[in-house]
């Protein structure tokens, strides 16, 4: 049998075929909202249809970047950490689901399509998983599969951007859809998919395992603390210098060289002297090159708008007049961009999500916190780097307690309405 023939017939059989469509708002409704709200929506990034002043091409070969590349980092996840035996052996696709991974319906051919629909799968073989992964279609992981004795075998496998930072629509089905690049993918669960590499300790597994959905500690392999943060969203970038919890870099791509090289483990160089850092994976180079058209797409891609009817347009209102004025929320979301991350950050004493310990603030280059820009809140609960506010009702409740604002109940859910308009 051919090893396309054995992919297609390998699927996944999964249940609620409900559609959700991401519907922008009207302009009516747009021009109802406070002018910052309207300044906010027109400082995100577009998309690759919309004039982001950023060359096509380079936006194109961007986006190829991010889904596909893994700048080599087959080396840690299959020659040091063995996922790859650990996928081909026990990562069924009820596993991957399970720990938040998605599958892009476009890469699926039609035929394969229509019997994921009609309920025929083998929920239970990891030989469904390498099926898909060969066709590439499970968002984030890039694998060398190779027939061997009549089976497909897992040959290798390492992990792109679109790991953490997409997700999919769920047009098809939970967990199968369109991709949407730069949503944070708050169901995957990277610490558990990290904790069944059999060349980790009991204990060092049980520590990842303990990370939680949506959750990620960048700066664990580097300085041996225990502190995960959420996922952040990579849309919304443009304009944005500081684009960390922690600012620790001016551009895109600083960050990007440090979870290449030293989070996914790809072929290149890390230097950060303030936290004295110099890491270097491998004798080439895969990732320098690739920064700037990686920039490019992350510029391109737009903030998600809220669906029409997600929020009281006059409650709204509302709060965008509290938020610039007496609940003094403007005085560090600022400008049309709802941030003041470009001219300065913040003492670790000024972020809501502090005290904690660690302070993920020390842990950074900079020591500090940059002003989060309040893009498509609505996408990606729950809220603070630390995920401590559930709603966006405890986001404000928590503010109005520490600066003693005494807003009203009425006032809050104003409030509440506007962030939901963003």
């Amino acid at each position: 049998m051919s090893s396309n023939r054995r992919n297609r017939q390998a699927i996944i059989r999964t249940a609620g075929h409900a559609r959700h469509p991401m519907l922008p708002v009207p302009a009516p409704l747009r021009r109802a909202l406070a002018l910052a709200f309207a300044a906010s929506l027109a400082a995100c990034g577009g998309s690759m249809d919309d004039d982001t002043g950023a060359d096509a091409t380079l936006v194109a070969q961007g986006r190829e970047i991010f889904r596909h590349d893994t700048f080599g980092d087959e080396s840690l996840w299959s020659d040091t950490l063995r996922m790859h035996e650990v996928i081909e052996a026990a990562v069924d696709p009820l596993t991957a689901l399970a720990v938040g991974l998605k599958v892009d319906v476009d890469a699926l051919p039609d035929d394969l399509r229509a019997a994921i629909a009609s309920g025929a799968a083998d929920l239970a073989s990891p030989a469904t998983t390498l099926s898909l992964i060969a066709l590439d279609a499970v968002v984030g992981i890039r694998g060398t599969v190779e027939e061997a004795g009549g089976a497909n075998r897992l040959a290798r496998v390492g992990i792109t951007c679109a790991l953490c930072h997409s997700t999919v629509d769920d047009s098809f089905a939970p967990g199968i859809g369109h991709r949407l690049d730069g949503w944070p993918n708050r169901d995957l669960d990277p610490g558990a998919i990290i904790a069944l590499s059999p060349a980790l300790d009991p204990a060092t597994r049980a520590l990842y395992a303990g990370w939680g959905k949506g959750r990620f500690d960048p700066r664990f392999n580097v300085d041996g603390l225990d502190s995960p943060v959420l996922i952040p969203p990579a849309y919304g970038l443009d304009g944005v210098h500081s684009v960390t919890y922690t600012g620790d870099g001016d551009e895109i791509r600083y960050w990007n060289r440090y979870v290449a090289v030293v989070e996914m483990g790809g072929h290149g160089r890390f230097v950060e002297p303030r936290l004295n850092l110099d890491i270097r994976n491998g004798d080439d180079d895969l990732v320098s090159d690739k920064l700037a058209a990686l920039e490019a797409y992350q510029l391109s891609l737009a903030a998600p708008a809220p669906a029409p009817g997600s929020f009281d347009a006059a409650a709204a209102a509302r709060g965008a007049q509290l938020f610039a004025g007496s609940a003094g929320c403007a005085t560090c979301h600022a400008g049309p961009l709802l941030t003041d991350a470009n001219q300065r950050l913040h003492p670790a004493a000024d972020s809501a999500a502090e005290p904690e310990m660690p302070s993920y603030a020390s842990r950074s280059a900079s020591g500090q916190y940059r002003t989060t820009p309040l893009r498509a809140l609505w996408q990606h609960p729950p809220y603070f780097h630390d995920g401590s506010a559930a709603t966006l009702e405890a986001v404000v409740r928590r503010y109005d307690a520490r600066g003693a604002l005494q807003l009203s109940d009425g006032e809050i859910a104003d409030l509440v309405e506007y962030l939901k308009s963003l």
